[in-house]
């Protein structure tokens, strides 16, 4: 059991990496295949907490991160046979970063370093890691999502401010600004469904949110119908038509679906 752990997917595989027990940084990568059967592949070279994970060709990485003494900049990455290398560390250690992946690349973006941070790495389909224009405004506990052609990095904390900011980047790694969030918060959860990413949820500073906004290929904003419950702390997931946003601050048993023509349901709560 642990907290602040990453997820990714590879093959044929969905990883869940690191973490924090309660007592203790872990290492522990747990598997599950299709058939949803568990597997314990080699451990993560470093123990450590509040990662990000995102996927690139035939690969799963895992990046950042806390050890308990120091911000980490290791990355491990798994293949389809669940093989572990350690390809060219993040160029600045950092936790609370957020991963995406668009085109040939997994992105990592912002994170906390003692102060926020606007670094971006990006890795192909090679490992090989380049360094793209920063964010626009640098930021921890930020999210992601991914939509046609582009990774999207949203919200965050600046170290003084919640912030609204959204920073999009193409297959080329080229950098743009879409509209802002409709309101500016932190700890909120990202997914995609359909033509959309969508980022639900978080925190405003004052109070938990139930704000969901939603781009769509061309980086246009709506907001349909926002959460039945606000919480923060929350997770989302893509599954067939549907983006999942479940749990979060309370704790909290909700699930929220959305479909691809951003129609809310709430399915059967968490167990």
């Amino acid at each position: 059991a642990r907290d602040h752990l990453a997820g990714a997917s590879v093959g044929d595989y969905a990883l869940f990496a690191g973490g924090y027990t309660g007592s203790a940084y872990s290492a522990v990568v747990d598997a599950y295949d299709t058939d949803l059967t568990r597997s314990t592949p080699i451990a993560l070279s470093t123990a450590r907490r509040e990662l990000a994970g995102a996927s690139v060709g035939d690969y799963a990485l895992f990046a950042g991160g806390y050890t308990g003494s120091a911000y980490s900049a290791v990355v491990d990455a798994y293949d389809t046979d669940l093989t572990r290398s350690t390809p060219i560390a993040l160029s600045t250690a950092r936790r609370e970063l957020a991963g995406a992946s668009v085109g040939d690349y997994a992105l990592f973006a912002g994170g906390y370093t003692g102060s926020a941070s606007s670094v971006v790495d990006a890795y192909d389909t090679d490992l090989t890691r380049t360094t793209p224009t920063a964010l626009s405004v640098a930021r921890s506990d930020l999210r992601a999502a991914s939509v046609g052609d582009y990774a999207l990095f949203a919200g965050g904390y600046t170290g003084s401010a919640y912030s609204s900011v959204v920073d999009a980047y193409n297959s080329s790694l080229v950098r743009s600004t879409p509209t802002a969030l409709s309101r500016a918060r932190y700890m909120l959860a990202g997914a995609s469904v359909g033509d959309y990413a969508l980022f639900a949820g978080g925190h405003t500073g004052l109070a938990c949110s139930a704000v969901v906004d939603a781009y769509d290929t061309d980086l246009t904003r709506s907001t349909p119908t926002a959460l039945s419950t606000a919480r923060a702390c929350l997770a989302g997931v893509s599954v067939g038509g549907y983006a999942l946003f479940a749990g979060g601050s309370g704790p909290s048993l909700v699930v929220d679906a959305y479909s691809a023509n951003l129609t809310r349901t709430t399915p059967t709560a968490l167990s």
